[in-house]
Formats: structure tokens, C-alpha cells, sequence
């Protein structure tokens, strides 16, 4: 898997969130795409300079740790501020009009053009980016990160409001002051007051238009409130950087990892207890929450049995599972696997091999490649498949049988007839190995 993939779309996440996240909520947005465990993913937002940890201050009830940190976007690019007194020439600086930045340069939407770059990947620009990696962002989302990582890009918020009585606090300049009338308290993620608080919490009338008058557009002035309180988280984790530890996170036991050790399972881990992935006897594991922890589920064999099959959408017994839902009665249930096979090599035995299938005309399931009850197979195989789904779970496919084109998406999953307007249900499920087989294979 390419760290450098894995950072690049949780930038992208972050910035599409208005900048920041609870670490939980970013990763299972990013496990959709890339099967990173929280350990891995928990390194590299602590390492990489991309990200800040930040305490989570706000009210919650999930008693979840990760919900206790806060995970913002960072940069240390900036726009150049000689650049338009044309008293720069080469830097290691963004020259760019700061009004196209904002999203409102009046020369950009008229016929007059600005004097100032609004190309982010001219001949001075893009290799600043590329170097910090931020080339492939989105322009929007770049802006974003700019925001609220140079405060001189916005304006101040006035001290003189939070202090003493009345709408407008202590300051004398009152709808006519050029700061930022706004609860220093909400942007701290410390008011004790919520929505009770006689500061501002959002940005009212007067507030907006001496923004517009800054030349901010009515878009970014909607999110400003959110990219102060990330200004703030940012100033404090740059305040403490330099201590050995800036977060310290607790303990995540091993039972919270999300993929099963191949090596342990030909008996042959060298890493033991140290090792970052589970060590089971079988390629897959059946754990149901009961509130408190993950456990095992009984009959995990059968259960497996019944998942392999893709006509089922529910294991056999009294308090069956159900797969479609991953729950069984109302706990969530999660099912652990060896890694898919084709990510390693064929010799590496007990890998996960997963196939695909769609729906066929008479409730029946086919798998791709396989012949349907016509002779008709698809231009792609399960093996196919999977490797573009690990690529990209968001991605679509085009298929085709016979002479009809399909589109196969993953998000969904659902295989569609464009021409017809139709559509098929698609599901990936494993290949069944039971645990005789499983011993077998590791006897040879």
C-alpha cells in the first residue's frame, strides 16, 4: 500500500470536511478505500507533517478514544506577500492573487485580467507543490488548506468583543470594526455557554459584509467559522511541537487490528507478540461487539460457510448473522481476514481469494468469467476485480458480455445496463476453506 496515496485522499477528506476531523470518522472514511488498520493510519497522521493531532474538546458521547483527537490539515506553504508589490522574484512561496484565493477576484470574472496569477500550475507554483505534495488537490480544497494555515490571510478577531457588556462587547468601533466580531470561546472549542452565549458563534450581517468588503466570497466566509477554530487548533500544536511526545495515544490491543498473519498461521512468525496483525488458526475470524470489546463468535466455520455462498444474506441458527447489515440482533459483527490474494505472490499459501459475482435472471448468483445459463461470460474475471476494487472501492468498471456494455459500481454494487436503464446486485465474497483444508495446506 502507498503511504503517499493514503495521505493524499485523507488531505483530500479533510479539506472537503471544511479542514479537520475526529480520527475515527477520517479513518473509516479512508478504510473505504485503502484497508489500513487504525495503528498504521494512527502513525501517519502522528509522523507525517501533513496532519496535526488536536485534543477534541467538544461535548461527545462515544466513549471511543479515537473520538478524543481531533486530526486537522496542514501546510507550511503560504502565499507570498512581496508578490504583488512585484517585490519578488523567486521564492519558495505561492505567487497568487490573494483575492482568487478567496474566491472573489473582481478581474477574474470580467473581461479586464488580473495583474496577479490565478494559476496554481504556472511555471513558479506547481513545483511548490509538487514538492509538498499538494498537486493533485483540488483548487478549492487547496484554498482551504491555505486559510487556515496562514493567519495573515484573515482578519483578526477582536479582543475588545469579548470583553464587557452589551452586543458589541468592549469595542468602541462596533458594526463599523474591521476584525472578526466572534466568541473567542467557540473558536477554542471551550464555551460553556453553547448556544446560549451572547457572542457570536457565526458570522452575522455585519460581519459578512466586512469580509465581503475584504473580498471573501459568500462560500468561504460559510466555513470561516470552522477555519478559525482550526487556526486555533494549529497554533497550539505548533506551540507544543518540539516535545518528545506531542499526544499520547492509549493502548490499542491487538484485537482492534484488522487483518489475520500469514506467518502465524505456517507457524512461522518471527514477530510474536509484537506483531501488528492477528494471530489466528484460520485465514478468516467471525468477532461479534458486545458492548465492551470484540468477541469470537461460536460456529465460525459455519458461519464462513454461509457468508462463501452468495445467494445468502444470512448465516443458519437461532441468532443468525446478517451479512448485508454485518450484525447479528443488534451488535455490530466484523469479519477478519488474511490478505487478499492478489496482493502477494501465488506461492504464498492460506491468502484470501476473493470472487465476484452478479445476479443472474433466475435468482441465481454468477461469477464473473463464469458462463451464464446462455454460454455468455464477461469480459473480466473475479481476479480482475479485485485488484481494481483494492485500487479504488470507489471506482466503476466497464464490462462487457457478448455485445452489451455494462458498468460495474463499487460504491454501490451494482452491475448497470446503460441502454436498458437496468441493474443487477454484485457481491464479493470469499472463497470457502474449511478448517480441514486450512490444515492440510499447512501440513504440505
Amino acid at each position: 500500500m502507498s503511504y503517499a496515496r493514503v495521505i493524499h485522499y485523507a488531505t483530500s477528506i479533510l479539506c472537503c470536511n471544511k479542514g479537520s476531523m475526529d480520527f475515527l470518522q477520517l479513518h473509516r472514511k479512508v478504510f473505504q478505500r485503502f484497508e489500513i488498520t487504525e495503528d498504521d493510519f494512527w502513525y501517519i497522521v502522528r509522523k507525517c507533517p501533513r496532519f496535526a493531532v488536536a485534543k477534541n474538546t467538544s461535548d461527545r458521547t462515544s466513549e471511543e478514544w479515537s473520538s478524543d483527537y481531533m486530526i486537522v490539515a496542514k501546510t507550511s506553504l503560504r502565499i507570498c506577500k512581496n508578490y504583488t508589490k512585484y517585490e519578488c522574484s523567486d521564492c519558495q512561496e505561492l505567487h497568487l492573487c490573494k483575492y482568487f484565493v478567496y474566491g472573489n477576484c473582481r478581474y477574474g470574472k470580467g473581461r479586464k485580467q488580473c495583474k496577479f496569477s490565478h494559476n496554481v500550475r504556472s511555471e513558479h507554483n506547481y513545483p511548490l507543490l509538487r514538492e509538498c505534495t499538494l498537486h493533485e488537490l483540488h483548487e478549492d480544497d487547496l484554498f482551504l488548506l491555505l486559510l487556515q494555515n496562514d493567519p495573515t490571510l484573515l482578519p483578526e478577531v477582536c479582543s475588545h468583543y469579548n470583553k464587557g457588556a452589551g452586543p458589541y462587547g468592549a469595542c468602541t468601533f462596533k458594526a463599523s470594526c474591521t476584525k472578526l466580531h466572534m466568541c473567542q470561546h467557540f473558536i477554542q472549542d471551550d464555551c460553556m455557554f453553547g448556544r446560549k452565549c451572547k457572542r457570536l458563534h457565526t458570522i452575522d450581517e455585519y460581519g459578512r459584509r466586512m469580509l465581503e468588503e475584504r473580498g471573501l466570497s459568500g462560500d468561504v466566509i460559510h466555513d470561516l467559522p470552522d477555519v478559525y477554530r482550526n487556526l486555533f487548533r494549529l497554533s497550539t500544536y505548533t506551540s507544543r511541537e518540539g516535545a518528545a511526545e506531542p499526544v499520547v495515544r492509549p493502548t490499542v490491543q491487538s484485537e482492534e487490528r484488522s487483518e489475520i498473519c500469514l506467518h502465524f498461521l505456517r507457524r512461522n512468525c518471527r514477530f510474536q507478540d509484537q506483531c501488528i496483525r492477528i494471530h489466528f488458526n484460520l485465514p478468516y475470524k467471525w468477532e461479534v461487539f458486545d458492548g465492551e470489546c470484540w468477541r469470537d463468535l461460536r460456529r465460525m466455520e459455519e458461519i464462513e460457510r454461509a457468508y462463501c455462498d452468495p445467494r445468502n444474506t444470512h448465516s443458519p441458527g437461532s441468532r443468525p448473522v446478517d451479512f448485508l447489515a454485518m450484525r447479528r440482533d443488534s451488535d455490530p459483527v466484523r469479519r477478519l481476514s488474511t490478505a487478499s490474494s492478489v496482493t502477494k505472490p501465488s506461492h504464498y499459501i492460506l491468502t484470501t481469494d476473493w470472487l465476484w459475482y452478479y445476479k443472474g435472471d433466475h435468482e441465481n448468483w454468477i461469477e464473473y468469467g463464469r458462463p451464464d445459463d446462455k454460454q455468455r461470460v464477461t469480459s473480466v474475471v473475479s481476479r480482475e476485480l479485485e485488484a481494481a476494487f483494492l485500487t479504488d472501492s470507489s471506482a466503476e468498471v466497464t464490462v462487457m458480455k457478448g455485445h452489451r456494455q455494462y458498468f460495474l459500481s463499487f460504491q454501490d454494487m451494482y452491475q448497470r445496463n446503460p441502454k436498458h436503464n437496468t441493474k443487477r446486485r454484485v457481491r464479493r465474497r470469499p472463497r470457502f476453506v474449511s478448517i480441514t483444508e486450512v490444515e492440510n495446506k499447512i501440513a504440505r
